[in-house]
């Protein structure tokens, strides 16, 4: 049931490191659990709130929590609350509303036009779930004006709107609404509403959550409501919530939300060497336009071309390239050990799905957790295939100058600049998951393609071990 909603039990110690998160409280204090589950965040927070020098007169939490079997022991946790408040002479109100959070909230914030100031404190592990675009929860934030297409975020931004001024925000969410195009009104509406004033990241995406198994790079983060942002952001890093050693390091917001960045994109550089190497790569002089290429999804969809596709290269099919392929920097077709199909039958169908013959770089789009880089780059050479067309399937993203090849010595500059260890650390700040899109891609700083073609010329035919690669980027960023 969990699961279907979209549900991962908070840990103890996360609540706890959630809960001190606050800054000074109110004397009365208004706290709203959304997606309480058996309450543990309540608890935590309730308990920080008893231990403080100056602890608040009042606690009233609304905890709303729609899975039935979960209520029983969301009561016990808020009886058990205002026991440990009533040692500390302090005042403890509560309610449990068994309805969804959206819809509940979405009627009256209409009513009184998307501000309803209900709360002065707020604690979140909302759930993760896709919002289908004709869903109701959908129809109803678009009233509030939030556009989101996950539903972790739209718990934010309308537990963000029912804020008092200066009302404090804690959350634990996954860290992709940090970048990509599907969060930028999210991002827009969260630094137009708020200011971010501290973010927590767990290094490892198995540790937040690991009793659950969630695979997910999760942050912690701090939202003060209609607060001026202030010129530096707290970010601190830990390996999983057990881990003794917490970095902290304050960075300027204009390294954080770039002031020229028209996508609003989120960057988390929880090391100096981070920060460092962020403004190399950003300081290059190129970007894709400059250079006349493009980057582009491979157009095959295996499951769409299911009929199409071939075990073995016959009369009459392509070379289709998956990331099986990749070996040593290049394409190594056909692969006949792997699972996937090697070929990709030409018929009218697919005859707009391949790409003319020509050098091209491609990179996968998904890599797996333990692979050492995020992006990793390999060279399509069109003299080790005999093939007029080929196909990149969508798991691929594929570089390109207007649908055709690339010059081979500049190719071969892109992909030793894209398997680097400056480009891999630059999307660990930019990025907390394990995909990289081709919009993320258009959005990089490049060498310029007199410094490319130089990096070309010194590759020849072999891709260069790591350390010769990053002797080779070095020089230029």
């Amino acid at each position: 049931m969990r699961r279907k909603l979209g549900q991962f039990m908070t840990p103890t110690k996360v609540a706890s490191f959630m809960a001190a998160l606050f800054l000074d409280l109110p004397k009365q204090v208004r706290l709203l659990d959304a997606g309480a589950g058996v309450g543990s965040l309540t608890a935590a927070f309730v308990h920080k709130a008893c231990s403080r020098a100056d602890p608040p007169k009042s606690i009233d939490v609304t905890a709303f929590e729609i899975d039935p079997k979960l209520v029983p022991h969301l009561e016990a946790t808020l009886a058990a609350c205002a026991a440990e408040c009533s040692q500390k002479d302090i005042e403890f109100s509560s309610r449990i509303v068994q309805d969804d959070f959206i819809l509940h909230s979405a009627e009256p914030l209409i009513a009184t036009n998307a501000r309803a100031e209900s709360y002065n404190c707020a604690i979140l592990n909302p759930p993760y779930a896709k919002l289908n675009t004709s869903s109701a929860w959908r129809h109803a934030l678009r009233q509030l004006s939030i556009e989101t297409s996950n539903l972790y975020a739209a718990f934010v931004a309308v537990a963000l709107v029912q804020l008092a001024p200066a009302g404090q925000m804690v959350a634990i969410t996954p860290r992709s609404f940090c970048n990509g195009s599907y969060f930028e009104p999210f991002r827009r509406f969260v630094l137009a509403n708020a200011a971010i004033e501290r973010v927590h990241v767990y290094e490892s995406r198995r540790k937040a959550f690991e009793d659950d198994d969630v695979l997910q790079e999760n942050i912690i983060y701090r939202l003060t409501n209609g607060s001026m942002q202030p010129p530096e952001v707290e970010i601190s890093s830990s390996e999983g919530p057990s881990a003794e050693e917490i970095r902290i390091r304050r960075v300027p917001f204009a390294e954080v939300v770039r002031p020229n960045d028209r996508h609003c994109f989120i960057r988390l550089p929880t090391m100096d060497a981070h920060s460092a190497l962020a403004q190399k790569i950003m300081s290059l002089g190129a970007v894709l336009r400059d250079l006349g290429l493009t980057v582009s999804t491979g157009r095959v969809v295996d499951f769409r071309a299911k009929n199409h596709l071939r075990k073995e290269p016959e009369p009459g099919t392509a070379p289709l390239i998956y990331p099986a392929h990749f070996e040593d920097g290049f394409v190594a077709w056909p692969n006949l050990e792997s699972r996937k199909p090697n070929a990709l039958v030409i018929d009218d169908y697919t005859a707009d799905q391949v790409v003319p013959r020509g050098t091209y770089v491609l990179t996968k789009r998904f890599t797996s957790k333990e692979e050492r880089r995020r992006i990793v780059a390999v060279i399509y050479d069109p003299g080790r295939l005999n093939a007029d067309v080929v196909g990149f399937e969508n798991h691929l993203n594929y570089f390109h100058k207007q649908g055709h090849g690339l010059d081979p010595l500049l190719a071969r500059g892109l992909a030793i600049f894209l398997n680097s260890t400056a480009v891999d650390q630059f999307f660990r700040v930019f990025s907390g998951h394990t995909q990289v899109n081709a919009t993320d891609l258009r959005n990089l700083h490049y060498p310029d393609a007199d410094q490319l073609l130089a990096l070309g010329k010194k590759m020849g035919d072999a891709m260069p071990d790591q350390e010769t690669i990053d002797g080779m980027v070095a020089a230029l960023i």
